[in-house]
């Protein structure tokens, strides 16, 4: 756990009460506040009073009085589309509104650090896909190549839930749009952009403020180091307004578009190889197109974000490559689940739009696509330029009929359920064809989220392929 500093003997109140709530009424009372929690439904208010936390009503006209400040989970909209109403009354009432994000690297560094040779580091990573693997990347190749680190964020533990850090070890945060929109301190050793596509619109009032809550990790604190993917506008944008110059070895710009030139920092991936350039020279080069963990251009761009950080970090290229042929990849993100008579089955149920449905459509040949479940605006149209690898399309959930009349000339066919989608997809495939789970929609139809209908997908392949 990471103890609260700064607010020894004051109350302060944490809105919503699922993990990184409770996890944050607890690292508060570490630290020696007095944390008063609630949450609007009497089942999480239920779970806080058995822990032996104090519940302290919001609704109260008196609530806010005393308060030095209110910290909200991730999910409570503070602006868009409009403030939950407990947060509009904390800006009334003046009172400071943080999340644990803000807390965390206001309270990461210890005195003891004074004792350290190498003091602990911190890598945040954000973007609108290939995060969570990015990160998992990242900590995999540390571990791999012998040095401390931790995994927290949006992805494994809170970051609160974790332990202090030792002598030189590495922080890996996975943190999100919700988490960097609202953080009153965000100081990352290194800030990782990976790329930018629209998602959460209504949340942060459109695209720009999508983006802007997404630049504010390297805005706000200003990292010793940025990665950042250039094959967007923003990215671009984002280097640009970073470097101080052509040569700024300071930002580390990343691509799996174009091979980068300049006298600067770059890391991109081309026909499967990944190059990286320093000062105009190429100083590595890594083949990535064996290891079986990172299929697909999407996963080369996560490869050279994970592998600039790590270099930054210190590591030679030969530690790196060695790691990278050893991840086996997240569950749910074009994860191989099964292999019988040639066939591949892979589970992306992660790909919950169509721009991570692209991209896993992109990473295979002789596809049976299974797709489908709570579509969202504009369907499927956007994926007409990436169906002829799809060799049949087979339509689950609540938008099946809807994705149908998106497919034009691809043959498809409407199964309503995963089992069924599977079944078919099975009898139907040939050796050499992969079947993927890359659904583009979300799941709450049939699920209760995304790693549910992976699971279940997961459960019915290995059924079948032992």
């Amino acid at each position: 756990m990471i103890p609260v500093r700064g607010f020894e003997g004051r109350n302060i109140a944490v809105l919503g009460l699922g993990r990184s709530g409770l996890a944050t009424a607890r690292a508060l009372q570490a630290g020696g506040a007095r944390a008063l929690c609630w949450d609007d439904s009497a089942e999480a208010r239920a779970r806080a009073e058995a822990e032996g936390l104090t519940l302290h009503d919001l609704a109260r006209a008196d609530a806010f009085d005393d308060l030095a400040a209110l910290i909200t989970s991730p999910g409570i909209p503070h602006l868009y589309p409009a403030p939950n109403r407990h947060i509009a009354r904390a800006y009334e009432a003046g009172v400071p509104v943080d999340n644990d994000i803000g807390l965390f690297f206001r309270s990461f560094a210890t005195p003891e650090w004074d004792e350290f040779e190498t003091v602990p580091k911190v890598v945040a990573v954000t973007g609108s896909n290939g995060k969570s693997t990015t990160s998992a990347l990242i900590h995999h190749i540390l571990r791999a190549a012998g040095r401390p680190a931790q995994l927290a964020g949006n992805i494994g533990r809170g970051v609160l839930d974790i332990e202090p850090a030792g002598e030189g070890e590495v922080v890996v945060l996975e943190l999100s749009s919700y988490q960097t929109d609202l953080a009153r301190a965000l100081t990352p050793d290194i800030a990782v952009f990976t790329n930018l596509s629209p998602d959460h619109l209504d949340r942060h009032g459109g695209l720009g403020g999508y983006f802007a809550a997404k630049r504010r990790l390297f805005a706000e604190g200003g990292p010793d180091r940025a990665v950042v993917g250039v094959d967007e506008p923003e990215g671009r944008y984002l280097a640009g307004q970073l470097s101080e110059a052509p040569d700024d070895d300071r930002v580390i710009r990343i691509s799996v578009d174009r091979k980068l030139a300049g006298p600067g920092w770059q890391v991109f991936a081309r026909k499967g190889f990944l190059a990286e350039y320093r000062k105009g020279r190429q100083v590595a080069s890594i083949d990535l197109r064996p290891m079986k963990g990172l299929p697909g251009s999407h996963n080369h761009q996560n490869a050279c974000a994970a592998y600039a950080v790590v270099r930054a970090l210190g590591l030679s290229p030969r530690q790196v490559e060695a790691a990278l042929a050893s991840f086996e990849g997240l569950p749910h993100r074009s994860q191989l689940v099964g292999e019988a008579g040639g066939v591949r089955f892979v589970n992306d149920s992660k790909a919950t739009n169509t721009d991570s449905a692209a991209a896993a459509l992109q990473a295979f040949e002789r596809i049976r696509w299974i797709a489908g479940g709570l579509g969202k605006d504009g369907g499927i149209a956007a994926l007409a330029p990436h169906l002829a690898r799809v060799s049949k399309a087979y339509l689950i959930g609540h938008s099946a009929r809807d994705f149908a009349l998106q497919l034009g000339d691809t043959p498809h066919e409407i199964c309503e359920t995963m089992d069924r989608a599977v079944a078919r997809a099975a009898e139907e495939a040939q050796p050499g064809d992969t079947v993927l789970l890359a659904p583009a929609a979300a799941s709450f139809d049939q699920y209760a989220d995304f790693e549910a209908r992976g699971d279940d997908f997961t459960r019915l392949v290995r059924a079948r392929t032992g």
